[in-house]
């Protein structure tokens, strides 16, 4: 069985790229990613490009324009956000069958989690881009429900993935996980909703000149606040608190923050387990998955997933964290 990213080779990139009327030295370098597929690619007299071929059928023409327009929305606006390059005048283009995206080459490292000077940055432009988020809405692109991102992919596991012997402990804790994760939310509305990065973790922020760059907005969507902030929150409960504190302090100089999202935290966080195993598993298709990921799927990978999922469900049974 072929994959649309099986004809994706050198040659077919290099082609794709002058087609839309970049000229190429043929310098490629395939860089680390997974849902779409992303090169380095060198450009005669100019610097090096990225160049984003997204994954055929997972967003609609409108969707990604939708993306584009509102990074550049973010960059009118002054955040330092990499926004597509526009090729005679256009963002998006098409080139042998794939949608395709070229974005300027930044640099950077990873924000330190552990530095509070870090997260009071990343909370103050965090709060800006909020503010922009907020200020208008998405029309196209879709927005987080526990539906889609708990309810659904539990579903979805237990009947096509998890092995016979552990379904019913599978389903029996999904049933308290989807109880305890929908009465935390069940005062969260679409009216609470904002555009959001959408997956704002480290490895979507360039930390350079003592300011966080966001990249890779593909996953932007209607959501709540804190689901832009609470990955950057780990250690024990005293540790999250601290950094919690820093990151709403940086983020309440541009906007206002609602205290209630905090109760939020575990509830997103369990969606985001259980939706990256049902992530994995709908693109085992694609050849690069069992190739990046080979323990997924084992019965010894539901076991631990049953088991760190038991953990999270304790987690939802706590008290939130403080705003110190």
């Amino acid at each position: 069985m072929t994959h649309p990213y099986d004809g994706l080779t050198p040659d077919r990139v290099i082609s794709c790229v002058e087609s839309i009327g970049l000229r190429s030295d043929l310098r490629l370098l395939a860089l680390n990613s997974y849902e779409n597929r992303v090169y380095q690619v060198g450009i005669e007299d100019a610097d090096p490009v990225i160049v984003k071929f997204y994954r055929p059928e997972r967003w609609s023409r409108s969707q990604i324009l939708e993306e584009h327009a509102f990074t550049e929305e973010l960059v009118d606006n002054g955040l330092s956000v990499v926004a597509p390059m526009a090729i005679d005048g256009r963002t998006l283009n098409e080139a042998e069958g794939y949608w395709i995206a070229v974005f300027p080459r930044r640099g950077g490292h990873a924000p330190e989690l552990d530095n509070f000077d870090h997260l009071l940055g990343l909370g103050r432009t965090l709060g800006r881009l909020h503010r922009v988020g907020g200020a208008a809405s998405f029309t196209e692109r879709i927005s987080f429900t526990l539906e889609r991102w708990l309810i659904e992919p539990l579903g979805y596991l237990g009947a096509e993935w998890v092995p016979s012997e552990l379904r019913p402990a599978w389903d029996s804790l999904g049933r308290d996980l989807m109880d305890r994760a929908s009465r935390l939310m069940s005062d969260y509305t679409p009216q609470d909703g904002i555009r959001l990065h959408g997956d704002c973790h480290v490895g979507n922020i360039l930390w350079r000149d003592d300011t966080p760059h966001f990249v890779d907005l593909d996953d932007c969507i209607t959501g709540p606040a804190i689901q832009d902030l609470w990955m950057f929150l780990s250690g024990d409960r005293a540790q999250r608190e601290l950094q919690l504190a820093e990151l709403i302090a940086g983020y309440e100089e541009f906007n206002d923050f609602d205290p209630r999202e905090i109760k939020w935290i575990e509830a997103l966080r369990t969606a985001r387990m259980v939706y990256y195993s049902a992530w994995l598993a709908r693109r085992w298709e694609d050849p690069a998955f069992p190739v990046a990921f080979p323990w997924f799927g084992k019965e010894r990978y539901w076991a631990d997933q049953i088991l760190a999922l038991r953990e999270q469900l304790a987690l939802l049974e706590e008290e939130p964290l403080r705003l110190l």
